[in-house]
């Protein structure tokens, strides 16, 4: 004889209905979802959902299977179950599989969809209306000509980097669960992507200043992931801490950080341009975020930077925190774990 498990010993969210349409037993799954005292009610005061009640009560009535969805809200976010109906004799049995999680990931593939198609959208509509404009009114225009020739690559431009950043950031994804095991020293790294930057350094007319006080020690890490890093800051420093004279980059010495659970090595990048208001910071490594966006696309920003430096600092197992005030500058800081 087949013995029968107890709804209350299911680890998932699970209700019996009984044939008086009362709710006769119920997990503690579920319990912890819609709340207490469940047992004994009518299943329509428990569930309160019309599209859910409907399909219920489809079933009591015909006796084959059916699915339906229950939303709900957990804490300060939205949560999306989907809910199978069975008929056991003249009791209904529903049982809830959490779907938050999938909807969640199709929510951010439409979001960035829509991004990528909008940041594409504006230049490309440029490009077009000018091509139109030197066919016409301005193919006998040298000025203009010129004039409309260097938006044009300028638009291309931004477009080539977005696609860039957009390869750099899938690459970065993919390899984000493999940590590196190089040991590299990172203030001799710091050093020589100032070296690299060099032009555009002395482009942006601001003095990058390096103090490395961690007398050589290493860091587990890749080395041209963490050059990636150290130039997007450094760039993000040039381009909108331009209102400072100067940038200044710090290498600490090796400390205990407890969010790394162990040794680790912080090195800040510091601009004293206009700073950042408080209410932007949590966002600033979203993907296409911008806290002006005019003037991130004019300088040719892609909002994608710090996005590709917090996913390659999840694959180091490191930190980024971003602290500024409005007026005084911003400052990023890297925290990486020591090679042993």
């Amino acid at each position: 004889m087949t013995r029968l498990i107890p709804v209350d010993a299911l680890p998932i969210p699970v209700m019996l209905i009984d044939a008086d349409q009362m709710v006769g037993a119920v997990s503690p799954a579920l319990t912890a979802l819609l709340g207490p005292k469940l047992v004994g009610r009518h299943f329509i005061t428990a569930l309160r959902q019309p599209t859910l009640l409907e399909a219920i009560e489809t079933v009591m009535q015909s006796g084959a299977p059916n699915k339906s969805q229950y939303l709900g809200r957990d804490g300060a976010r939205d949560t999306t179950w989907d809910v199978t109906i069975v008929p056991e004799g003249r009791s209904v049995i529903l049982t809830f599989e959490d779907r938050t999680a999938a909807q969640d990931v199709g929510q951010l593939r439409r979001d960035f969809v829509a991004n990528v198609s909008h940041e594409l959208r504006t230049p490309l509509t440029a490009l077009q209306g000018f091509i139109e404009t030197l066919r016409g009114a301005a193919r006998d225009d040298p000025k203009a000509r010129e004039r409309f020739l260097g938006i044009m690559e300028r638009e291309t431009t931004r477009m080539t980097q977005l696609v860039t950043d957009l390869l750099s950031l899938s690459r970065v994804e993919e390899a984000e669960r493999l940590r590196p095991n190089t040991a590299v020293n990172l203030g001799a790294l710091i050093a020589g992507t100032l070296e690299d930057l060099g032009p555009i350094i002395s482009d942006s007319g601001m003095k990058v200043t390096l103090e490395d006080n961690s007398a050589g020690v290493h860091v587990l890490g890749d080395s041209d992931q963490l050059r990636q890093v150290i130039a997007n800051l450094v760039q993000n420093a040039l381009k909108y801490g331009a209102d400072g004279e100067k940038v200044e980059i710090t290498v600490d010495p090796p400390a205990a950080f407890r969010k790394l659970r162990g040794l680790g090595l912080a090195f800040h990048v510091r601009d004293h341009g206009p700073g950042i208001a408080a209410h932007h910071l949590p966002r600033l490594t979203e993907r296409f975020y911008r806290v002006d966006s005019h003037r991130a696309r004019g300088q040719g920003g892609t909002g994608l930077g710090l996005a590709i430096v917090k996913h390659i600092l999840n694959r180091h197992r490191g930190r980024l925190h971003i602290t500024s005030t409005v007026g005084s500058g911003t400052t990023c800081t890297v925290v990486l774990p020591l090679a042993d």
